[in-house]
């Protein structure tokens, strides 16, 4: 008896399997076949290949077989592929009350998961108006000092590994100004991480990134609403506790004081007094502008530093401008100086081409939605993914895909592309809020970095650069030496 039952059971779980591996064939949709229990992302879940690289031969596949779109399975979830311009347009821009959200896990309880990046419908509508004027010209222009603050450590830094002719961990280093930057700006705190390497902020940025398999699975299998009530955290309890008290304790400080500072948390602190904001509501979105800014310009700073290396043309020409420029501004980096830079942004553009920060922008359908020219109808609660590095990496959008070369950048190539060939930070009403404080500290940390070094590929550095396999960020695997020499 107890084998028979053993037997019913198992058939139907099998049934269950190949009837739910069945779903986008039930519903006419191309589905590449999937392999039980991981769908079509085995080598990505058993870290055979980064998520970079199985999304993009994902759609390379799709592409080169002529086709629009297509249903992947991630375990047994459905997720729809768009891989047709026409269509991803609708789903970032015209259609974009369908596709409003992200489909992050968030909970009330978790306080820090209800920030700008998770948070869905109304109440995401509602702080994207509150936050956006904190991110204006005027507003990065008064956070600019500070920054700057932070580059004259750089320069001593790096200038030290130029004196003893030792190569510099670029990787480390620009990981190092990107904390400085975001503690400065986001927490009011100087931390020093340049000169100091180990600090809190840097113990505890790292431990942001690192894989949590069990709370992956979780978030992957359990509903929200469960997770809630079981006091799920997403953050581990000593990465929560560290930034919580920094914030609750640098806001007492400040508001016990009077102090004031041209950086993110004093907005953030002036929609308090306005009652927007509540603490919990700042540590949150002091929280998200951390992760989101610490790692990808980091990265940013890194990838275009070691192309430049690799390209020692491409890195003569925006020195020159570099210096062209500075003639005008009594050779001193402003920000309006970095703003005149255009071919320097035509480089960041194309580093951030070859190197997104993320391999697919991700969306959850909030309303049914039958995708135009065609049968196939989206369900309410399916995962969509956008395949960023697959379009970016497309050569009908970018000639010989795989090289640097920033002209893909000119004000002519650009507008001879398709709109959404290029998503580093998104597109549409989602894009990323904070994208030009991220450009900025990456223009600034480049600019004035090649104002006073060159720099060379050094031996110790293993091309191709691998990327790291456990994580949904971009991130290089080994550390990448660049040899600099002051000019």
């Amino acid at each position: 008896m107890f084998i028979s039952s053993i037997l019913v059971l198992l058939c139907l779980v099998a049934f269950y399997v190949k009837w739910r591996y069945n779903y986008w064939n039930r519903r006419g949709l191309h589905q590449p076949k999937p392999q039980f229990p991981f769908g079509n992302f085995k080598s990505e879940l058993t870290r055979e290949k980064s998520f970079f690289d199985g999304n993009f031969e994902l759609y390379q596949r799709l592409k080169g077989s002529g086709h629009k779109h297509a249903g992947v399975y991630l375990f047994l979830e459905p997720v729809y592929l768009p891989v047709d311009l026409s269509i991803i347009k609708r789903i970032l821009f015209n259609d974009f009350s369908h596709f409003m959200n992200r489909g992050v896990y968030h909970h009330p309880k978790d306080v820090l998961t209800m920030n700008l990046f998770s948070m869905e419908g109304e109440q995401w509508r509602a702080l994207r108006a509150k936050l956006t004027p904190t991110f204006t010209s005027g507003k990065l222009k008064s956070m600019f000092p500070i920054l700057q603050a932070n580059i004259k450590v750089l320069d001593r830094v790096v200038g030290h590994n130029s004196v003893n002719k030792t190569p510099v961990d670029i990787k480390d280093v620009a990981s190092r100004l990107t904390t400085d930057n975001i503690a400065s700006c986001a927490f009011g705190l100087e931390c020093n991480s340049l000169e100091e390497q180990e600090n809190s902020f840097r113990t505890y940025g790292r431990k942001m990134f690192e894989p949590q398999p069990l709370k992956m699975f979780m978030i992957e299998f359990l509903p929200t609403w469960l997770l809630g009530s079981l006091g799920f955290k997403a953050q581990r309890p000593d990465v929560e506790h560290f930034f919580s008290t920094t914030v609750k304790d640098t806001i007492k400080l400040r508001e016990e004081n009077n102090l004031m500072r041209n950086d993110f948390l004093q907005l953030l602190l002036e929609m308090k007094k306005d009652q927007t904001l509540t603490v919990d509501e700042i540590t949150a979105q002091c929280i998200i502008f951390f992760l989101g800014g610490f790692e990808t310009s980091a990265s940013a700073i890194t990838f275009t530093l070691l192309e430049l290396s690799r390209n020692p043309g491409i890195q003569n020409k925006v020195k020159q401008e570099i210096s062209e420029i500075l003639k005008e501004f009594n050779d001193e980096i402003t920000y309006d100086s970095l703003m005149r830079m255009k071919y320097l942004d035509m480089v960041i553009n194309e580093t951030l081409r070859l190197y997104p920060p993320l391999p697919v922008l991700p969306r959850i359908c909030s309303k049914t939605y039958r995708v135009p020219g065609t049968e196939v109808v989206i369900q309410k609660g399916t995962r969509v993914n956008i395949p960023v590095w697959g379009i970016h990496k497309d050569p009908e959008y970018y000639p010989d895909p795989e090289k640097f070369n920033p002209e893909n950048f000119t004000e002519q190539n650009k507008a001879d592309r398709p709109d959404t060939t290029f998503l580093p930070f998104g597109e549409g009403p989602r894009m990323c809020i904070a994208m030009r404080f991220g450009l900025l500290q990456t223009k600034l940390a480049i600019a004035s970095l090649l104002k006073r070094y060159r720099f060379t590929l050094n031996e110790n550095t293993h091309i191709p650069i691998k990327m790291r396999k456990d994580t949904f960020v971009l991130m290089a695997e080994d550390d990448i030496w660049l040899n600099v020499c002051e000019e």
